[in-house]
């Protein structure tokens, strides 16, 4: 299927290129994502929003880490019974961190795929716009193996973004 579409994609190019010459456009996704302003405010913004829960596992991590050393201490001291106690409810602390860890990562990369969606709704309208603007037959960004920099044209669209 693939196939038929390339063939019948350079079909229709080579019978138009007869009559007219062809504008083509290519657009780097991951250069957009990473030089974008929007994408260095989106980070900004991820950072501040998740600050709060990180440094709170932070501490949690730190204070567990110092009853463990002080646990250790000292169990010279505590029976058996009271060792299995303390060495239990560290594990269980353990397990509640690495849960709030877990949970704190699914929310981050949740809220940063759904920050890359709204980028990517805004290059989606630079590059109509562009295409619009200045003619563009064809502008592609996702699934090219090699555009030469004479179609490259994420600095326009990166221009774009700035405005």
């Amino acid at each position: 299927m693939f196939k038929k579409f390339i063939f019948i994609f350079f079909t229709i190019i080579s019978i138009q290129s007869v009559h007219a010459e062809i504008k083509i456009g290519f657009v780097k996704v991951d250069e957009i994502l990473k030089n974008a302003p929007q994408a260095e405010a989106s980070n900004k913004k991820l950072e501040k929003e998740f600050t709060t829960r990180t440094e709170k596992l932070k501490k949690e991590i730190s204070d567990l880490n110092d009853k463990e050393n002080k646990f250790r201490k000292d169990s010279l001291t505590l029976s058996d019974k009271e060792k299995e106690k303390k060495q239990r409810e560290f594990q269980q602390t353990r397990i509640d961190i690495q849960r709030s860890e877990r949970e704190l990562r699914e929310d981050i990369d949740l809220r940063r795929r759904e920050e890359i969606g709204k980028l990517q709704a805004q290059v989606t309208k630079v590059i109509e716009k562009l295409s619009e603007r200045d003619k563009f037959d064809l502008i592609l960004y996702t699934g090219v193996a090699y555009a030469s920099d004479k179609v490259n044209i994420t600095d326009l669209v990166l221009k774009e973004l700035s405005k």
